[in-house]
């Protein structure tokens, strides 16, 4: 080795150390230039392209990344902490079949490297192979029976898996390992309140609130299972973007099939027998989901628009090719400020994610045309007292027959029909809605 190349040598050790350094002061800025420096003198060094695709993710550069982290892994196959970061790169990216590729060669290098087996549960519970995540939870565990996070993310496997009982300890198992953990809390208090355990699950949502959870969307489930805990407007927005998102790829079987979901046809029912074989020219669905209701709307309509606040579910519609247009926004929004006007408005299982009415009712006005007509669904209050609106635990809003008879009366409706009747199965008992007609 000549006096320049080792002199080059030198500097490029240097600098790959100095980036090191910086990357364990949490300074991923300066160790990207440090390991760029050194590259450029020494170009061929896996162990530099491995480190610097690790501080790139960390600095949200997915596609420098992965570049760096393929090179490194064509120099040196044998580095299973190369093979887990690109994984996360690849996921990054959207590749997620690729990025579970990934994971799985480095465990296949190391069977025991628990970042990968972490970060493999975690993408395939992305992929919904949650049976396959939930193994590779469960290999972490039986090495690492200590981490509080892996024990976190059994648990919302097992949830996912619909084994809420298993994954309740399994949170306690992790709070008891590391109590701020806000998620945790709160999954644990979702897993609680579905069992009717009010009070239990009001503890937990507390804990999640001490220990920095969401406040917005904790308060909304606090509200849901504490008597006299103020409830909010409405949920909160990020909450049914997710659900609905999370929910969009089974929506359909799970809805119909298990639920037993009956809402769109016996809306669409009412719907036909007011209208009297009336076809509507421009319809807008509300909330239109995965197009559950659109499909019924098809044979009475000349042109349908859906609006919803799930890119998922509005990525289902599409397939459905029953919609002129899809927009994505929440109903309240688009219906105040939306240019389009309809002869027909439909809400099927809208209104039970909101909590006081005025502002759709008043939307749903300003975008009908005169004579047009509103059908709408709503769960049942009146079996619960003289509330208009209640918040129940299920954290869905349930409205009486009256307020509603009021918000028509107030917004200029007439009431053609307003009918008490199943709607969908909630813990094995049947729940009733309002199914209502109204004329403009």
């Amino acid at each position: 080795m000549g006096d320049d190349t080792a002199a080059a040598f030198e500097r490029a050790k240097a600098l790959f150390l100095d980036g090191v350094a910086r990357a364990e002061a949490g300074d991923a800025a300066a160790a990207e230039a440090c390991f760029e420096a050194s590259l450029a003198l020494l170009p061929e060094r896996a162990s530099t392209l491995t480190n610097l695709g690790t501080v790139q993710l960390q600095l949200g550069k997915a596609a420098p990344a992965l570049q760096a982290l393929d090179r490194s892994v064509a120099l040196d196959a044998s580095q299973p902490d190369a093979w887990c970061q690109r994984g996360l790169a690849l996921a990054r990216l959207g590749r997620l079949a690729d990025s579970v590729a990934s994971l799985e060669q480095a465990l296949a290098l190391d069977p025991r490297y628990l970042p990968a087996l972490f970060h493999l549960g975690c993408m395939l519970n992305e992929s919904r192979q949650h049976a396959r995540a939930l193994d590779a939870f469960e290999r972490l565990l039986a090495i690492d029976p200590g981490s509080g996070p892996a024990w976190f993310r059994h648990g919302q496997t097992l949830q996912a898996l619909g084994r809420p009982v298993q994954a309740l300890a399994s949170y306690d198992r992790a709070l008891g390992l590391d109590a701020a953990q806000p998620q945790a809390w709160i999954n644990r208090g979702g897993i609680l309140r579905e069992a009717g355990r009010g009070a239990e699950a009001a503890a937990s949502y507390r804990q999640a609130l001490a220990h920095g959870g969401d406040a917005e969307m904790v308060r909304f489930c606090l509200a849901a299972v504490e008597p006299g805990s103020p409830a909010p407007d409405a949920p909160p927005l990020a909450h049914v973007q997710g659900l609905f998102d999370d929910y969009a790829e089974q929506f359909d079987a799970h809805l119909v099939r298990t639920l037993r979901y009956r809402g769109h046809e016996v809306l669409i029912d009412e719907l036909r027998q007011a209208s009297r074989g009336r076809r509507f020219a421009h319809v807008l669905d509300l909330g239109c989901g995965t197009g559950l209701c659109g499909m019924q709307l098809q044979p009475l309509a000349e042109q349908i628009d859906g609006v919803d606040v799930a890119a998922r579910m509005l990525a289902r519609a599409r397939e459905k090719n029953v919609y002129h247009r899809l927009e994505q926004a929440d109903v309240v929004s688009y219906l105040a400020t939306t240019g389009q006007r309809h002869d027909l408005v439909v809400a099927a299982d809208v209104l039970t994610y909101l909590g006081p009415l005025v502002a759709v009712f008043a939307g749903v006005a300003r975008v009908l045309q005169p004579g047009g007509l509103f059908a709408f669904s709503a769960e049942v209050a009146d079996d619960d007292g003289d509330a208009e609106i209640v918040l129940r635990s299920s954290l869905r809003y349930a409205h009486s027959r009256a307020y509603l008879e009021r918000l028509a009366r107030e917004h200029g409706f007439v009431v053609r029909s307003l009918q008490r009747k199943p709607f969908r199965e909630d813990r094995g008992a049947m729940l009733r809605a309002w199914y209502g007609v109204l004329s403009r």
